[in-house]
């Protein structure tokens, strides 16, 4: 094994996202050393690897930083559909560990964010902000994570608060549009990785921004990316922007 090769643990390695990641750390040349499932104990694994990666449920959150605490390493938790509770556990954690979450690992999604941000706090209040997103039929939470960071970023950049603004539920008589609103339009369907576009509608005007994922292992090899950056860093809570130097 080289020097230069890290050992990773990877939580929830039996899903979807988690064989794609274990199969990305193979191809750019790391070790894939531990894996860890529903009803498994992580605390006496991790100690054998250098980074974690969380892509598992967030009922198994807790015990995966506790886990993460116990061996020293850092983790990056891309798990989905996380409520304030998580999120108190994730910042206790990186007291202690360095912590990055995100609701997206792709590279591209992470210069989205930045650019939906840019966007967001140049134009005025004026412009209208609506976040589209469509996922293959399985997926269960909505608005995708991923959908929630962008609305985040855009929330971030006007000063305000994403749960303040944000609007998902419409349905039948609405009434005007709420100004200052955030709107989500939720789409499921078919085999689609990830679809995700922010609008921005002003007067006889729109700007749209707009990725599209064609491969989850856009997801893994940018985990896997973040995962390796965290290696050394100081405790603290991190962002994917952290890892683009944005």
């Amino acid at each position: 094994m080289s020097e230069d090769t890290r050992r990773f643990a990877v939580i929830g390695h039996k899903g979807r996202m988690g064989q794609a990641i274990a199969a990305a750390i193979e191809e750019a040349g790391h070790e894939f050393c531990v894996g860890v499932d529903l009803g498994g104990d992580p605390v006496p694994l991790l100690g054998q690897c250098e980074v974690a990666v969380d892509f598992s449920a967030p009922d198994g959150l807790a015990a995966s930083l506790e886990a993460a605490k116990a061996a020293g390493i850092p983790i990056l938790v891309g798990t989905t559909g996380l409520e304030e509770e998580h999120f108190a556990l994730i910042g206790e954690a990186a007291k202690a560990i360095p912590v990055l979450q995100t609701g997206n690992t792709s590279l591209g999604i992470t210069l989205l964010a930045h650019l939906v941000r840019e966007a967001a706090a140049r134009l005025g209040p004026e412009w209208d902000i609506e976040v589209l997103e469509m996922h293959h039929r399985m997926k269960v939470d909505a608005p995708s994570g991923t959908a929630k960071l962008l609305g985040e970023a855009a929330a971030e950049a006007r000063g305000v608060a994403l749960s303040d603004a944000m609007d998902s539920g419409r349905h039948g008589f609405t009434g005007e549009r709420r100004e200052g609103a955030i709107g989500f339009a939720t789409l499921r369907g078919g085999t689609v990785a990830g679809e995700h576009s922010v609008i921005f509608a002003g007067e006889q005007e729109r700007i749209t921004l707009a990725h599209s994922a064609e491969d989850r292992a856009i997801f893994a090899r940018g985990a896997v990316k973040g995962a390796l950056w965290l290696i050394g860093r100081e405790p603290g809570r991190y962002r994917m922007e952290d890892v683009l130097g944005l």
